[in-house]
């Protein structure tokens, strides 16, 4: 009887010890690739390896990022123009949306664009070289997989996350206008006046600083499934799907850790936040 009431728990217990394990083996993998990357980034880093991969990380997102991004600004302006018009604030509407766009939405909305596109894709292309033992093939030529295959890929997510990002940021921000100036006849001058009060110098660095962090994860967490994956098409399809859930909790842990301390930076640079109304 005590046996069976504890089974629960017992089973709770091994699947917190199974993820513990498989997070120390990340951790590790992450290193692996971090360090070779580090130590030989001219071997890592073969441009005729690396220049497609940035063709298919920045440019192939290009339309859906713009496409989220405009209609973000769009959301934002509409649903709240209401609300802010009944405190008399709506003049205020376009520094608030373009700050929280470049800061916090901007980043998270490409790095998830990049997660569901391009890290899937990732985790699939790497998984199916496992099952098909070309992994294997290139330890036995002597070549390091994970250096010649997770470097490119992690550094192609680093460098084109931020890209996206402002192409999210400029469209959110053409969104918010065209609604509050054309729609609601906020003044032109007054929407891009709150917008320059609202965004210190370090806000934009901020959100380009997050979008590489993003990258990044989603880099390491895409390839780590597909170097896991197991057998079969089957474990293809489970390791792809899950690259895209690990990643987008990632960029959500981070965001929640770069915000803290982009907070402090803030604060200790320029003596606290800014105030503007």
């Amino acid at each position: 009887m005590l046996i069976a009431a504890l089974a629960p728990v017992s089973a709770l217990g091994f699947r917190v010890h199974d993820a513990i394990g498989r997070f120390g083996i990340f951790v590790r993998f992450s290193g692996q690739a971090l360090g070779a990357l580090i130590r030989s980034p001219r071997a890592t880093l073969r441009w005729r390896e690396l220049a497609p991969l940035l063709l298919e990380v920045g440019t192939a997102s290009i339309p859906v990022v713009a496409l989220t991004g405009l209609m973000v600004g769009l959301i934002l302006s509409v649903e709240g123009y209401t609300q802010f018009a009944a405190i008399g604030a709506e003049r205020r509407m376009g520094g608030i949306i373009n700050a929280n766009v470049v800061k916090q939405i901007g980043p998270v909305l490409a790095a998830v664009m990049v997660a569901g596109r391009v890290g899937g894709a990732i985790a699939a292309e790497i998984g199916a070289m496992r099952i098909s033992e070309q992994l294997d093939a290139m330890r036995a030529a002597g070549a390091n997989p994970v250096a010649r295959l997770v470097g490119p890929r992690v550094v192609a997510c680093m460098v084109m996350t931020p890209v996206l990002t402002v192409y999210s940021d400029a469209l959110g921000a053409f969104g918010a206008w065209a609604v509050l100036t054309q729609l609601y006849g906020v003044p032109s001058s007054e929407y891009w006046h709150y917008t320059s009060l609202f965004l210190v110098t370090l806000d934009p660095l901020n959100g380009l600083l997050k979008a590489a962090c993003f990258g990044a994860a989603i880099g390491l967490i895409s390839c780590y499934k597909g170097f896991s994956c197991s057998p079969g098409a089957a474990g293809v399809g489970r390791a792809a799907t899950s690259a895209f859930v690990v990643s987008f909790v990632a960029i959500v842990a981070i965001n929640l850790l770069l915000v803290e301390f982009m907070n402090a930076l803030t604060v200790w640079i320029y003596g606290g936040l800014p105030r503007v109304l």
